[in-house]
């Protein structure tokens, strides 16, 4: 049957250890018979280097008919989350995404799927995102990228990428969003119950431990009494009398031990504990900031704002929400 011309064409990239999810998550977004849209179509084909079976990283098979040729004549390629930095993009596909970046394809790396992206030089002076896990090993591999650590989605216009898992739903409909507008996004969202577009940025969901293990038990347990005390004045100086050390010592050792300064780790202990009061508590906002000694609602949102690009009461309502919805159904 002849193609409609005007059927913007994709091709989702498929390889061993391939994360199932992502791989499902273009193919729910774009694919004709979940999208109905109402015209143009998207034409959608799953691809690999060697057609045939492929092994998922769920421990299931796959039968792929396509090879890489189909990347020399869509309009949107996009790479799925990759195995893992250490697992070397085959000099194949690098070259197919170079040839299809040059004819003027759309390219999409969804979570590591950006490591292949890089790996092919395609980022170099651009901006980009990743799965937060693996930023620091990206950012050493790829110092010409510039990496944005907190969206869940960087678009560079002919090149986008996604940080991870859910974040590639959010590039997809976003993808869908620019080629057909706001309401088919919001359609094929409603389908996949999910929310047509979302505030914030990766930042909110990295955990940010309370500190690792430290030398010497006066700096562990001065921290220890820290993270405990934030709702008092914490300070440089108050640290060290704490930990009986002078100013500069405390203040080398900690740096040393930590990779951060005295406030930074003040800061993001405080921005954490109002990150588990808003998720488990019902605490009003006020109360929220005394506890975590920002002295006030308003400081505590702008900072809270400044780190996470959510207010403090979105993010209560994004994380509430399943919580409230598990209790309504039980």
């Amino acid at each position: 049957m002849k193609r409609d011309a005007r059927i913007h064409k994709i091709a989702v990239v498929a390889f061993e250890g391939v994360s199932p999810f992502h791989l499902s998550v273009p193919c729910m977004v774009f694919a004709d018979d979940f999208a109905r849209l109402d015209a143009p179509r998207y034409d959608l084909v799953v691809c690999a280097q060697t057609p045939g079976k492929i092994e998922t990283a769920s421990g299931f098979s796959m039968l792929v008919d396509n090879d890489l040729s189909a990347l020399e004549t869509v309009d949107t390629v996009i790479v799925p989350a990759w195995p893992g930095p250490l697992v070397a993009p085959p000099d194949a596909l690098l070259k197919a995404l170079q040839r299809a970046h040059r004819r003027g394809a759309r390219l999409a790396g969804l979570c590591m799927g950006a490591l292949v992206l890089a790996e092919a030089g395609l980022l170099d002076g651009r901006r980009a995102s990743t799965h937060w896990v693996f930023a620091d090993d990206f950012a050493a591999r790829y110092p010409n990228v510039l990496l944005d650590r907190s969206v869940l989605y960087v678009d560079e216009g002919d090149i986008l990428t996604s940080a991870g898992t859910a974040a590639a739903i959010d590039c997809c409909l976003h993808l869908l969003r620019r080629d057909h507008g706001a309401d088919a996004a919001n359609r094929v969202a409603r389908r996949m119950v999910v929310a047509p577009h979302r505030s914030g940025g990766q930042a909110q969901y990295i955990e940010q431990p309370l500190h690792r293990r430290l030398e010497g038990d006066r700096l562990e347990e001065t921290l220890e009494w820290a993270a405990g005390n934030l709702n008092e004045p914490l300070c440089l100086d108050r640290l060290a009398e704490k930990a009986a050390m002078s100013r500069r010592n405390f203040s080398r050792r900690f740096r040393k031990a930590t990779g951060s300064t005295v406030s930074q780790w003040i800061l993001t202990q405080r921005l954490a504990l109002v990150q588990r009061l808003l998720e488990t508590t019902d605490r009003r906002m006020e109360t929220i900031a005394e506890a975590a000694g920002f002295g006030s609602a308003v400081t505590m949102r702008q900072r809270f704002v400044h780190a996470f690009r959510v207010s403090p009461l979105a993010y209560r309502k994004q994380f509430r929400a399943g919580s409230d919805r598990l209790q309504e159904a039980s």
